[in-house]
């Protein structure tokens, strides 16, 4: 008899889930950008939400939650309700951030599901207009003799400025003030006045100050030059072998969403990264999306707890933790 309803009841707990994944969505999807609006993922947040709302039917919106380098708003999903309507959009700093936090209230790996891998965005470094240096080598060479008199603006730590911050300052063997901003927007509006020496941001918020003249761009931070913008230098080629950094983006929900869920939001990502209308807007701020082999829930697992290991490394060899 006990047997007999194990398996009724298991039945019926199947049949619920499925009833509700059936149902899902039956209202509008919060996604969690935890930087500032107008900054790089919360434009990649966006774009997504925009193409996922029409293969959902419903609206995706995006809420910005940023401080404490993305882990406020990430800290928000990880308590969130597992029912697929709070999402977490997140970049390279949801992997870093169990490094910089020695006290993190939640695990980046542990606490969450993984959707689906978004885009590697690379990143350029820049400076101000006015700046005495007009190639990468001299750049490099202000930095060194003026290293106590050089700003670098940031979007907070942890933000993936900050870790380009950190990969430059160990490759050059150099030194500058770090000034940490609620988000990358702020710190690019001051390199643009004037108000800071340099930073290092993603394609996606620095092509258009790049194209019309109001930074210097002195290097990108892949391997390899940019279909965008050839006439950049890689800091590789310029010098700092082995120097490059991207920053990728990923879709969360709450630990204990359903499968039949993520498998949806899973679907819902890969048609909006097969948008043409977000493939040409990717294109335009010097990125892709991922390939469809990266689309999967489980490569992007993997991915997350492979780059949680490797910034491990740098993190702990700079010092660089937040408490």
């Amino acid at each position: 008899m006990r047997k007999f309803f194990a398996v009724l009841a298991s039945a019926w707990l199947s049949s619920t889930i499925a009833v509700q994944a059936d149902a899902f969505p039956s209202r509008p999807i919060t996604i969690i950008v935890p930087y500032s609006a107008g900054g790089p993922t919360d434009i990649v947040g966006r774009l997504i939400a925009d193409s996922m709302s029409d293969t959902l039917k419903t609206r995706v919106l995006i809420e910005n939650m940023g401080g404490a380098g993305g882990t406020r708003g990430a800290g928000l999903v990880a308590r969130a309700a597992p029912d697929g309507y709070t999402l977490l959009l997140h970049n390279i700093g949801h992997a870093t951030s169990a490094s910089l936090y020695r006290k993190l209230p939640y695990s980046p790996t542990g606490d969450f599901e993984a959707i689906g891998l978004i885009t590697d965005v690379p990143m350029t470094i820049i400076g101000r207009q006015s700046l005495e240096a007009n190639s990468f080598a001299e750049f490099v060479a202000l930095l060194r003799a003026q290293s106590s008199k050089i700003n670098f603006g940031h979007a907070g730590v942890g933000s993936a400025a900050h870790l380009c911050s950190l990969l430059l300052m160990a490759s050059g063997g150099i030194q500058v003030t770090s000034i940490p901003y609620q988000g990358s927007s702020q710190s690019l509006r001051d390199i643009v006045a004037g108000q800071i020496d340099i930073g290092c941001d993603q394609t996606t918020n620095t092509m258009n100050q790049i194209r019309s003249g109001q930074v210097k761009a002195f290097a990108v931070t892949t391997f390899s030059r940019l279909g965008s913008m050839p006439d950049i230098p890689t800091a590789h080629e310029a010098g700092l072998k082995d120097f490059e950094i991207t920053v990728w983006h990923g879709l969360y929900a709450p630990k204990g969403t359903s499968e039949a869920i993520l498998l949806k939001m899973n679907t819902a990502l890969r048609i909006a990264l097969r948008d043409p209308r977000v493939v040409a807007r990717f294109a335009e701020l010097g990125t892709e999306p991922v390939t469809e082999a990266r689309m999967s829930r489980d490569v992007h697992s993997a991915f997350v707890a492979s780059e949680v290991g490797k910034w491990r490394t740098v993190i702990e060899a700079a010092g660089a933790f937040v408490d």
